[in-house]
């Protein structure tokens, strides 16, 4: 992929955080080049994350971060793409844009994508209900992916826990989140994998015994594994979302549809952040009756262990939201083209250039609330109360 993109130099220097910087990334197949022109932004700046959680496209960003050296990742990330770019073909110049991007998507879907996926023949010859098991029942094979995939993360790198990683997949059995964590187990590519098997195009992926799908099944964006992380830390949270959560009123079909999947995998970060507001509250409470203690009684085993629920960390949680233009179909997830990439791409490093700029962790908090949120596309201002609604 031709690298179009240039530094911005409105940074002298790496802005100072409060707290530790933490990347959370949303799964959405080709939607993903966004993420990557947000993770370019920060790069270039010197914001490098300590933690880095995703689903699906995410999470194979996330281990590209986690698995590579900071010098290498930006690079990597664009290798990555390289290899999954559609190239314009001869008849792009000859019919146009739209009749270029129909004959793209069926390619797509009859072909495949090298380096990606490729139709299952399995399935072409025994039909739907063959059974062939659930690490083969699904339209595309992805052993090509594994070696892209493979070829860009170094998992010896994750193992060492310098960045931390954590990538959700779904037990196919149980229907329950997994979230598997490099603090807690050595990250493989079968678990990063797992978290992009999103069915029926894509097998499960085998871990330990147990068949799992994509996480973006139960939470396409994992900001919950943030809020409840424990021990707790004042953090800035860069929470990437490249399905609105709100919309215009489709009129087609095919905006119908499209409507539908932003709704299905946009953030539930306005749920989560409610709760995490009245835990904080809490936890606050309980810090401050402890402290009102004698000493006495503060020393106590028994108060100590109550102690230990209380918190008086911040958290800035950044939302950079992509804002998809019109045109964009319910078939945009698989526009691995080299314009659709290059589009999405710039726009992510141009909105997150903007949302850095106004330096939005600056914003003071409510210490009975701990929770700030900045969006991305907010009304440009200067760093104020940002107490999430």
């Amino acid at each position: 992929m031709d690298d179009v993109y240039v530094k911005h130099g409105a940074f002298k220097q790496r802005p100072k955080l409060p707290g530790q910087v933490v990347l959370v990334f949303q799964g959405g197949g080709a939607l993903g080049a966004y993420q990557a022109g947000v993770y370019q932004a920060l790069h270039e700046i010197g914001i490098e994350p300590d933690w880095v959680v995703g689903t699906s496209i995410g999470a194979i960003h996330a281990a590209i971060i986690a698995g590579n050296e900071v010098g290498e990742r930006y690079d990597r990330i664009k290798e990555f793409w390289a290899r999954l770019e559609r190239k314009p073909q001869w008849h792009e110049t000859l019919f146009g844009e739209r009749a270029a991007a129909t004959a793209a998507y069926l390619a797509t879907l009859t072909q495949g994508i090298n380096g990606y996926y490729s139709p299952n023949h399995a399935i072409a010859f025994g039909g739907l209900h063959a059974p062939v098991g659930v690490e083969r029942a699904a339209f595309y094979t992805i052993e090509d992916f594994r070696k892209t995939v493979a070829g860009v993360v170094d998992f010896a790198r994750i193992d060492g826990r310098q960045t931390r990683l954590t990538v959700g997949a779904v037990n196919v059995r149980t229907g329950k989140m997994h979230y598997f964590d490099s603090r807690n187990i050595p990250i493989t590519l079968d678990h990063v994998l797992a978290s992009g098997a999103l069915p029926p195009g894509f097998p499960a992926i085998r871990i330990d015994g147990d068949p799992y799908w994509d996480g973006g099944l139960y939470s396409n964006t994992p900001i919950e594994v943030v809020f409840d992380d424990n021990p707790r830390r004042d953090s800035v949270v860069f929470t990437v979302q490249i399905f609105p959560i709100s919309g215009a009123e489709p009129a087609s079909v095919m905006q119908v549809l499209s409507r539908q999947i932003d709704i299905q995998y946009a953030s539930r970060a306005d749920s989560h952040i409610p709760r995490q507001e009245h835990i904080h509250q809490l936890r606050h409470m309980v810090r401050e009756l402890v402290r009102m203690l004698p000493e006495d009684k503060r020393n106590s085993p028994e108060v100590k262990e109550m102690a230990g629920y209380g918190c008086g960390t911040f958290m800035h949680i950044v939302r950079i939201n992509a804002n998809p233009p019109p045109d964009e179909d319910y078939l945009r997830e698989i526009d691995f083209t080299t314009s659709g990439i290059n589009r999405r791409w710039l726009a992510g490093y141009e909105d997150t250039m903007r949302t850095l700029e106004r330096r939005p962790w600056e914003a003071p908090i409510d210490p009975m609330v701990g929770v700030a949120v900045h969006d991305s596309d907010a009304p440009d201002q200067a760093p104020s109360l940002a107490k999430a609604q």
